[in-house]
C-alpha cells in the first residue's frame, strides 16, 4: 500500500512539511511517483513510527544541546558546498555542512560532549570533538575539530554509518543514530534537558 506525503503525515501526525524534509534529505526506501506525487510505502512510514525515541537519560549531561537541519541545498562558501543533511552526501562533505555556522551558546553545545543532528525530529547524524570553536562577525559559531561519529542513509530499516575510530564516539552515534528527538526552537540550535537531569519528586 501506497501513502502520498500528505497521508504519511497524517499517519506520523506532524506537518507535511515537515514529513517532505525527510523525502528531500533521501532518507525513506522505496519512494515512486505517481504524476507529481510521492508516494512512500505504509511500511516504511510505520517503521517512522516505531522509532525509539533518543535514549538521552544515559548521556552524562544534564542538558543536550540539538542541531536541528534542513534537507541539504548548495551554498557558495569558501569552506563548504552544502549546508544541511542529506543522505547522499560523501562523510566529508556532510560533516562540512553541519560544522557551522551557527548562532547557539557555545560552551552549553560543547558542554555534553556530543551534538545530536536532527531532521524532522529524527537523529540522522552525531558530531563528537566540540571543545573548540570559532565566531564569526555576524555572531554565529562554528566548531572546527567536530568529528562525524556517524550518520543514517535509511531511516526505515534504519541504516547507519558510523564512522568513529574511537569506542566513546562509536558508542555515542550507536546510541543515538536513527532515534526520534523533539525539541523546539527558533533557531537551528535546541537545548533539550536530560530525564537524569530532573530533580527527585518533580513530575516530568
Amino acid at each position: 500500500m501506497l501513502l502520498t506525503t500528505g497521508q504519511a503525515a497524517e499517519e506520523l501526525g506532524c506537518a507535511v512539511t515537515t514529513f517532505r524534509r525527510l523525502v528531500r534529505g533521501g532518507l525513506l526506501p522505496g519512494l515512486s511517483r505517481r504524476g507529481v506525487r510521492v508516494m512512500v510505502p505504509l511500511n516504511v512510514v510505520q517503521a517512522l513510527g516505531q522509532r525509539r525515541h533518543a535514549p538521552l537519560d544515559r548521556l552524562d549531561a544534564q542538558e543536550i544541546a540539538v542541531l536541528r537541519v534542513d534537507a541539504a541545498k548548495q551554498v557558495q562558501e569558501p569552506d563548504r558546498n552544502w549546508i544541511g543533511f542529506a543522505a547522499s552526501l560523501a562523510p566529508e562533505d556532510l560533516l562540512k555542512a553541519l560544522r557551522g555556522w551557527w548562532r547557539c551558546d557555545a560552551p552549553s553545545v560543547a558542554a555534553a560532549g556530543v551534538l545530536p543532528v536532527t531532521l524532522s525530529g529524527y537523529v540522522v547524524a552525531v558530531l563528537t570533538g566540540l571543545e573548540a570553536w570559532e565566531k564569526n562577525a555576524q555572531g554565529r559559531h562554528a566548531f572546527p575539530h567536530a568529528r562525524l561519529a556517524g550518520y543514517v542513509t535509511d531511516l526505515a530499516t534504519p541504516v547507519q554509518h558510523v564512522t568513529a575510530s574511537s569506542q566513546t564516539d562509536r558508542m555515542l552515534a550507536d546510541l543515538l543514530l536513527g532515534s526520534r528527538l523533539v525539541s523546539h526552537s527558533g533557531g537551528a540550535i535546541a537545548y533539550v534537558p536530560a530525564p537524569a537531569a530532573r530533580r527527585p519528586g518533580k513530575e516530568a
